[in-house]
């Protein structure tokens, strides 16, 4: 997302391309030989216009909102993502993190608000320890810091670790500093227990910046001792595009970096979205991630932002964040097929597995030009037997949908506020929509946290599904058939 502390010397991490560029055709580039292209799709449906009016809530009957809770100073920067772990959510926010009680979905409760700014502040947990990512270029590594170009040498981005076993009052015990800093981070327990490792998303280097130096093909693994987490320290920098990743055109984004990161633990598997690629990796060996698939979409995609896997892990949803979030493009003139989810399937076992594109999927409604909207985070519903997931759209709202038949994906309840503006082009929106226990909660950059109620026959059976602890990046599996 755009919003960043100023002044900032370092460019912001957004699509490396104009908004106006991305939606514009231009001449294609060839891509590299491993890396599989996609297709264009046909045509979908037109749009459906049913635009709400300013801040007026639309929805099927199927989904309702059943709690809000509004952001307050000094907490009044842009909302972020969130995390989860027995009665509580940990949510994101570019000036530090909440933690709420959610033992009641219907009358959620603050418990601890942290202060502690530094964007995007990604958010993860494991037993006592909670994961902050930094990805704005800071005086030093405190919660007292301001903001200092990433041209100045002893300027600090990485990860935060706090120890959060008492709830009301989390304590700073660690940072890390890692190359160009951490735009996301993504939670990989160790085989042993005995440890859990971050892989760190970064990107966008310049020669100027020190600790940002291109090429940038790489992510850096953070090892955590969980009983001596202090002893926090990067193991591994593994170079993921050794023969380079996408160079850019004038639709899409050259890859120098991944944006995010979501691991399968349990199948030893993740998945990239790596801005011009997507990739497949294997992760059985924690510290040295494998690159095992490559795909690219030259003709709709500009920036792969996120991934999402089914249960079974044959197959995976990559989200395309066109215009970097601030822009709108849910609307006619972009069309159903730019700004989307693409689903693929994943065939083979080992290193002969591959990931073949089978569909597009986008909210079917235009939204207002005053709303920034686009493909952004969300989760697998565990929905025994089928394939459904929640997924966050900015100004947008929320979208459940069905993709068991990934070449036929459908929406079945959305939830949605109207524009912050009739008149002015004003970003915001729900940055990310996850299902937890039994609720949706979303994190609105505006708006506060959202709780709705999903009650619709074909996800029933996710209730019956309990999590501990739930990072959305580092997916569980669970009981299907």
């Amino acid at each position: 997302m755009i919003r960043l502390p100023q002044p900032r010397l370092r460019q912001l991490r957004i699509v490396a391309v104009a908004t106006t560029g991305l939606l514009v055709a231009s001449a294609l580039v060839a891509p590299a030989s491993n890396a599989q292209t996609v297709p264009q799709a046909a045509p979908a449906p037109a749009l459906t216009n049913t635009i709400p009016g300013v801040d007026e809530i639309v929805s099927s009957p199927n989904l309702r909102q059943i709690a809000n809770v509004p952001k307050v100073a000094p907490l009044d920067a842009t909302n972020s993502d969130i995390a989860f772990q027995g009665k509580y959510a940990f949510a994101g926010n570019y000036n530090g993190f909440v933690i709420y009680d959610i033992s009641r979905p219907s009358a959620p409760k603050v418990t601890a608000r942290v202060l502690c700014p530094g964007s995007q502040n990604d958010i993860s947990v494991h037993g006592d320890l909670l994961f902050l990512s930094t990805d704005s270029s800071r005086s030093d590594d405190s919660c007292n810091s301001t903001a200092q170009g990433a041209d100045v040498k002893d300027s600090w981005e990485g990860i935060k670790i706090f120890d959060i076993k008492n709830k009301a009052n989390p304590r700073y015990i660690k940072s890390v500093e890692t190359a160009c800093g951490s735009h996301t981070h993504t939670l990989v327990p160790g085989k042993d227990r005995k440890a859990v490792y971050l892989y760190v998303s970064s990107y966008s280097p310049r020669a100027e910046f020190p600790d940002c130096q291109p090429p940038h093909d790489s992510i850096s693994i953070i090892k955590v001792p969980v009983k001596k987490p202090t002893d926090a320290a990067v193991v591994a920098t593994p170079n993921l595009f050794p023969d380079g990743g996408f160079p850019g055109s004038g639709t899409g984004s050259a890859t120098t970096g991944c944006h995010d990161i979501t691991a399968y633990p349990s199948k030893d598997l993740a998945a990239g979205a790596c801005m011009g690629d997507g990739i497949l990796l294997d992760i059985k060996n924690r510290e040295k991630p494998r690159v095992i698939n490559r795909v690219r979409d030259e003709v709709n995609f500009a920036f792969w932002h996120s991934a999402t896997f089914n249960n079974s892990g044959t197959k995976v949803i990559f989200t395309d964040e066109l215009g970097g979030g601030g822009a709108a493009t849910c609307n006619e003139a972009v069309g159903p097929n730019r700004g989307a989810d693409a689903i693929y399937d994943i065939a083979g076992r080992g290193n002969a597995r591959t990931m073949t594109f089978r569909s597009y999927y986008k909210i079917p409604r235009a939204n207002a030009d005053t709303e920034n909207c686009v493909a952004h985070n969300g989760s697998l519903i565990p929905v025994l037997g089928k394939d459904i997931m929640v997924q966050a759209w900015y100004q947008g709202g929320i979208s459940v949908f069905d993709f068991t038949d990934s070449a036929k994906p459908k929406e079945i309840a959305f939830w949605e506020r109207g524009p912050l503006s009739a008149d002015t082009f004003v970003g915001g929106g729900t940055w990310s929509a996850y299902y937890y226990n039994g609720h949706i909660y979303s994190n609105d950059m505006v708006k506060g946290l959202d709780v709705l109620e999903l009650n619709d026959w074909r996800t029933w059976t996710a209730k019956l599904t309990r999590y501990s602890e739930l990072n959305v990046q580092t997916q569980p599996s669970y009981l299907g058939w």
